[in-house]
């Protein structure tokens, strides 16, 4: 019969201890990639907590992918995999109510400012590959599910253009929910009249923002595509329910 570990008041203010030092020396750039921890009889001494709770707070960070440990070797601070990042962020906005509501706020939220650094800051790699990938989208225009994911890679790539490791980092998080969002749009919207043309003149004009290098024009521009792509699908659904409630032809 399996046993089941109850952490005690005591172990979870240890497990606190623990990583609230490994957040402050990231903060403060005492720890890097690539440094090795303390080991783990000094540590556990440092933080004054026991050993098997400085194990299992270690083995959380190593989960989480912020730690690789190494038997017989130590423990070794290692770059974030934001694939384990964008999971747990997953999982936490899955069992909120609107989830895919309140994840469009934020994307908007990041994408307008990204697109403002964009023009700024963009180089001209960046131009060309988020060029490329509009090709991409018009060549996938009729595909709700590559159709999807080359639009999200479009976004993407304005994002990446910010040259802004924390907005990057923050839409990477939810890069999953995102993903999805875009299919799902193109299948509530893909009978509306004027959807293609629409979709193809929005990212376009989005590009050419960004290649002028005029933040507040991308900034309206995107705005206006966010706005409209809303209203489309506000009108998709009134279709739906329209034709869902005609009576059937005898």
């Amino acid at each position: 019969m399996n046993s089941v570990v109850v952490e005690t008041p005591t172990d979870l203010a240890g497990t606190e201890k623990v990583l609230a030092f490994f957040r402050e020396q990231l903060l403060s750039g005492t720890l890097r990639e690539g440094d090795r921890l303390l080991g783990e009889r000094e540590l556990s001494l440092a933080l004054g907590v026991s050993r098997p709770v400085l194990r299992e707070a270690l083995r959380s960070l190593a989960n989480l992918g912020f730690l690789d440990i190494r038997h017989g070797k130590g423990a070794y601070v290692r770059k974030a995999d934001m694939a384990v990042i964008g999971d747990f962020l997953t999982f936490c906005l899955a069992q909120q109510p609107d989830m895919m509501d309140d994840i469009m706020q934020a994307r908007i939220a990041i994408e307008c400012q990204a697109i403002r650094l964009a023009c700024l800051r963009a180089t001209d790699g960046d131009l060309s590959r988020i060029g490329s990938l509009l090709t991409r989208l018009l060549d996938t225009i009729h595909d709700v599910e590559d159709g999807g994911a080359a639009d999200f890679a479009f976004h993407m790539a304005l994002v990446e253009a910010s040259r802004s490791p924390a907005l990057v980092t923050i839409y990477q998080s939810i890069a999953t929910l995102l993903k999805r969002s875009h299919v799902q749009r193109r299948l509530e919207t893909s009978e509306t009249a004027g959807i293609l043309d629409y979709l193809v003149e929005a990212h376009r004009e989005v590009y050419l923002s960004v290649l002028a290098r005029n933040p507040d024009e991308a900034e309206d521009k995107l705005r206006q595509h966010f706005a409209i792509g809303d209203e489309l699908r506000r009108k998709s659904y009134i279709a739906a329910f329209t034709k869902k409630d005609l009576p059937k032809q005898e």
